[in-house]
């Protein structure tokens, strides 16, 4: 193998090595992103959960009003 193909070779190994690199932050914030997304998700889930129970609690009340 001729020095430029070594050289040429090096080069290419570097740059995946860096691509490399940039994929795992890329990865990691990805992560973090989703990690985020899922906490915000059953936040809102909950508060959803609350809502309809608060809901579901007047409706009884008020069909229990009609009655009297």
């Amino acid at each position: 193998m001729e020095q430029s193909e070594v050289h040429a070779l090096a080069d290419k190994l570097d740059r995946l090595i860096e691509r490399c690199q940039e994929l795992e932050r890329d990865n990691a914030l990805l992560r973090r992103l989703q990690d985020d997304w899922n906490r915000e998700r059953a936040q809102l889930v909950h508060k959803n959960d609350l809502a309809k129970s608060k809901i579901e609690a007047m409706i009884g009340r008020l069909r229990a009003l009609e009655q009297h």
